[in-house]
């Protein structure tokens, strides 16, 4: 049985790419060096995957951003805007990921938004009256000859029309049909370059066919397939979908002249029960994703073979395959050395995933697989007791009442009480929580955890930098404070440290988005509060200032979401056992006098599943109430705050009403506001901070650009509900392009209240 992998991470083992990037974008290296770099993490991931014995090896899944803008520029969708800046190429490129403000023009970055269900951003490609598809550029024809010249035979994988269109933003009156000629012509002279090549396979991406589709969206599948699989000649196609089922359109996508077609058998609920009644067609190859491509278990040898043999019964020609790209996984667990073996061995990254393929493809041509020793050690792993259980743990959850999830004043009376007892002006002005992690910052955390300083040091210059964070939004005349967050490294990591049932890596990172790369947790064992987390942070930066200062703490379900979770429970009992220990710390930030606390939920949406008719049941009648769960004791006067970013939330705003927080803000600006009118049809009735501006680029928004966006926000939102506000944290941002930035939108704010 043969083996592929849908897709490999590209910012290498030690995360080469973003130190690589990050040194171009400071002028530090030339565009002939960062292209070097790109070349030997591709060549290297190619040679991992063949030595590993994989069969189908992907090609063009390495991006030095994203690989939706890599797709635009493919497709020639390019705005003008961009282009009138005469930049180079690659220039061209990063300015339209984050955004160009210099001699020859300024421009924003595209908007990000989640990709699918996972913590992974792409860039929304946008589509104009004259935008003119075709074919341009040489990136995927480029990296299969790369591979080709090295003696790996590779599938270049682009992402598919009906995605890219289901995707896109359309401006100047126009969609998606508008379109469609121009796109089928694309695909086909992609096709017919690939077959002069003398390309083998092509992955196509369809991750959108995993959704609700209408009529309207399969019949616009079938057409555009229809038309490009007339130029495919000898190029045998692999229709690839992931992250869900094709339940809406299984028999169609069947019935198109696809030579291979992959499917994910973990998060497709339904994809055993399609094939089992509708069969699977003897002239295709079924891609089945049986090898987890979003978490870091090892397989269940016995659960995956048990699943091919199934697959077996009802489809002749079969390849084994992860679930979806491996780049939502950390690249190997060979740069961990500190996990204890009764932790380390139930974990496997993106490299040893290639092996479980290798000896998965083995087994399932043994009749004895039972008796290999490499079965036998796998179930051994499944068989051992499981570190980290408290009873008292899930007693504490079973217990939980609904006087658990409801504070005692409704928000009527709390919004009267806050504000006589706050007396903060017309729009007030606040920052999300982080300011820039400068190398001091860092050298201090690094100094910490080599042992070079011990914790009292480490907090003394901790306490320093937040005096100096205090006294410079008092300079800028901000309303009310945070601290800066300059003792944590990450918002999830970082509350983790101070849970049990926690494990973390050393250097088992993961790409979120550009340059930006996570490190989640891993969720082993029953979750419980070990210590106070934030609280002497908190209550020292309200000592200093007689402006309220906000306590900052990660909500339960981004803490879930941005962790690896357990398998063996339900993610419910997880969200609640972290929400009873943010419980814990918001009353002891409100006992230590803190008055508004911000319990951040930026991930909400990322586990709410695909399909609309499982949000409630699934996730939305859990995760709304683990966020409600850890406000419930507080007293009126104490104002919660939460804040979100990078997702549609439109569909679910009444939802996160009903989280009963006190004020929202959210990220608004990339996406150019189009919440505030999801906001105003739904009759939003907290208070809401849309950001009004994209602190992911490195450009300063003027004065005016501000009044205009609260000029906008203000045509929707009640005067006395809008909050003023960056769009998210400012820890990636350097000094003076914060200071320049928070000071215009004081100005504004002041501007605005004038006027009003």
């Amino acid at each position: 049985m043969r083996s592929a992998v849908t897709g490999f991470p590209r910012v290498g083992k030690l995360r080469e790419l973003k130190f690589a990037s990050e040194k171009y974008f400071r002028g530090e290296i030339t565009e002939g060096n960062l292209n070097a770099v790109g070349k030997a993490l591709r060549n290297e991931n190619w040679r991992l995957q063949k030595d590993a014995g994989i069969h189908y090896i992907s090609s063009n899944d390495f991006s030095f951003y994203d690989g939706m803008l890599d797709t635009t520029i493919l497709l020639n969708a390019i705005p003008g805007e961009y282009r009138e800046l005469n930049l180079s190429e690659q220039g061209v490129y990063f300015s339209m990921a984050r955004g160009y403000q210099g001699v020859q023009g300024d421009v924003k970055a595209f908007a990000m938004k989640k990709w699918f269900n996972t913590n992974y951003h792409y860039l929304v490609p946008e589509l104009y009256e004259n935008t003119k598809i075709e074919l341009s550029g040489n990136k995927p024809f480029d990296e299969y000859e790369e591979a080709k010249a090295i003696g790996i035979e590779t599938k270049p994988v682009v992402i598919g029309a009906f995605t890219f269109l289901k995707l896109a933003k359309y401006n100047d009156g126009k969609n998606a049909d508008d379109f469609m000629e121009d796109i089928i012509q694309c695909y086909r002279d992609m096709f017919e370059r690939f077959g002069q090549l003398g390309t083998e396979w092509i992955q196509i991406d369809e991750p959108a066919l995993v959704t609700d589709l209408s009529k309207e969206d399969i019949t616009r599948f079938v057409t555009l397939y229809k038309e490009i699989l007339k130029g495919k000649n000898k190029l045998k196609v692999l229709l690839q979908t992931y992250f869900g089922d094709v339940r809406d359109c299984y028999e169609e996508l069947a019935a198109l002249d696809f030579d291979g077609i992959g499917l994910d058998f973990l998060e497709g609920k339904k994809t055993l029960e399609l094939i089992k009644a509708y069969g699977f067609p003897e002239d295709k190859v079924l891609f089945a994703g049986v090898v987890n491509g979003k978490n870091i278990w090892k397989c269940n040898y016995r659960i995956a073979l048990n699943l091919i043999e199934e697959i077996r019964q009802h489809a002749s020609h079969i390849v084994i395959s992860t679930s979806c790209s491996l780049l939502h996984v950390p690249y190997t667990l060979e740069s961990e050395t500190k996990l204890e073996r009764g932790i380390r061995e139930r974990f496997s990254f993106a490299k040893e995933k290639l092996y479980e393929l290798k000896e998965l493809s083995d087994l399932a041509e043994r009749e004895d697989f039972e008796k290999s020793h490499e079965y036998g050690d796998n179930q051994r792993i499944f068989e051992a007791v499981r570190l980290y259980e408290d009873k008292k743990v899930q007693a504490d959850v079973s217990e939980l009442s609904d006087e658990d999830f409801r504070r005692k004043a409704d928000r009527k009376k709390r919004k009267q009480i806050q504000k006589d007892y706050f007396q903060l002006p017309l729009l007030p002005t606040t920052t999300i929580g982080s300011f820039p992690q400068t190398l001091e910052v860092k050298k201090n955390r690094s100094s910490f955890r080599k042992g070079e300083i011990d914790k009292e040091a480490y907090d003394r210059q901790v306490f320093s930098f937040i005096e100096d964070c205090i006294r410079k939004q008092e300079e800028l005349g901000l309303d009310v404070l945070v601290h800066g967050e300059f003792e944590r490294n990450d918002m999830v990591e970082f509350f983790g440290e101070n849970l049990a049932g926690y494990v973390f890596t050393e250097k088992a990172w993961v790409q979120s988005y550009g340059t930006r790369c996570v490190k989640p947790p891993i969720i082993f064992g029953d979750v419980k509060r070990i210590r106070p987390i934030t609280v002497k942070y908190s209550e020292y930066a309200q000592s200093l200032t007689d402006k309220p200062v906000k306590g900052m703490l990660t909500g339960p379900v981004t803490i879930l979401n941005w962790s690896f979770p357990r398998e063996d429970v339900s993610l419910q009992a997880m969200a609640y056992q972290i929400g009873i220990a943010i419980r814990e710390e918001v009353c002891d930030l409100e006992r230590a006098g803190i008055k508004i606390i911000q319990i951040d939920e930026a991930a909400l949406k990322e586990k709410l599943p695909i399909r609309r008719e499982e949000w409630y049941s699934e996730y939305l009648d859990w995760a709304i109430p683990a966020f409600r769960l850890c406000h419930s004791k507080t007293k009126p006067e104490t104002q919660i705050h939460t804040h979100m970013c990078y997702s549609e939330f439109e569909e679910i705003v009444k939802d996160i009403d009903n989280m009963d927080a006190d004020v929202i803000s959210f990220e608004a600006s990339r996406s150019k506001l189009t919440i505030i009118d999801a906001l105003q049809a739904k009759h939003f009735q907290t208070e809401v901070g849309p950001g009004v501006y994209d602190i992911h680029s490195p450009r300063v928004p003027a004065v005016e650009e501000i009044v205009r966006a609260l000029q906008k926000m203000l045509e929707k939102i009640d005067k006395n509900n809008l909050w003023v506000n960056p769009d998210c944290g400012l820890k990636t941002r350097g000094i003076s392009e914060t200071d320049a930035s928070l000071k215009n939108l004081v100005e504004a704010a002041k501007t605005m209240r004038i006027q009003l």
